[in-house]
């Protein structure tokens, strides 16, 4: 007797494939928005009378801001090496990458709260520039990215190191995730920290 073969096996879902990247596009837009806010205050600021957009004593902690641009080129390097392992079956590896992400992301959360701390810069200030505002709103938006991408790194080498090694679309979905922080930050290191 003659049978037909086996139907073929359904396409994986990617749930959380496309999950991230409607993370990272919403994200990118938030970031995008607040950026052009920040260059049509600053547009404005020039115009006016004062010829001014950061307050009279403010200097941006340039090795800070650089340091935090430097680790996100680490950062991705990392995501990247705990996707080539996982595809390796290298839980050890995996772990390791996983790990260093997490810690260099919050280096970068450090290093964002000493420039804080460096600035010393009131939130509202007294000449009416909303300099202090838009720089607390965006780079305060930009620690919950970071934040999120250190909690995703956490949770990827929880469920991945349990014994969840045959889903590796979590390791991918990570370090899309970072590099869409890191490509964020470039954005808004350049607008922020260089243009001033």
């Amino acid at each position: 007797m003659l049978a037909l073969p086996p139907a073929p096996a359904p396409a994986p879902r990617r749930q959380l494939f496309v999950g991230t990247a409607l993370a990272c596009s919403a994200g990118a837009t938030l970031i995008g928005g607040m950026l052009a806010l920040w260059l049509r205050f600053r547009k404005v600021a020039i115009s006016g009378p004062d010829h001014r957009w950061m307050p009279k004593g403010i200097s941006i902690p340039e090795v800070a801001s650089n340091i935090m641009l430097l680790s996100f080129v680490a950062i991705c390097i990392f995501a990247q090496w705990a996707v080539y392992s996982a595809k390796r079956d290298d839980k050890r590896h995996v772990g390791i990458a996983l790990l260093l992400t997490g810690l260099l992301g919050l280096a970068v959360v450090n290093a964002q709260a000493a420039v804080y701390a460096q600035m010393d810069l009131p939130i509202r200030s007294t000449t009416g520039s909303a300099y202090g505002v838009m720089f607390y709103a965006i780079t305060g938006t930009f620690i919950v990215f970071l934040i999120i991408g250190v909690v995703f790194s956490f949770v990827t080498a929880f469920r991945y190191l349990g014994g969840r090694t045959s889903e590796r679309e979590i390791v991918t979905a990570h370090a899309i995730y970072w590099y869409f922080a890191a490509a964020a930050f470039t954005m808004l290191w350049f607008v922020v920290y260089v243009t001033k």
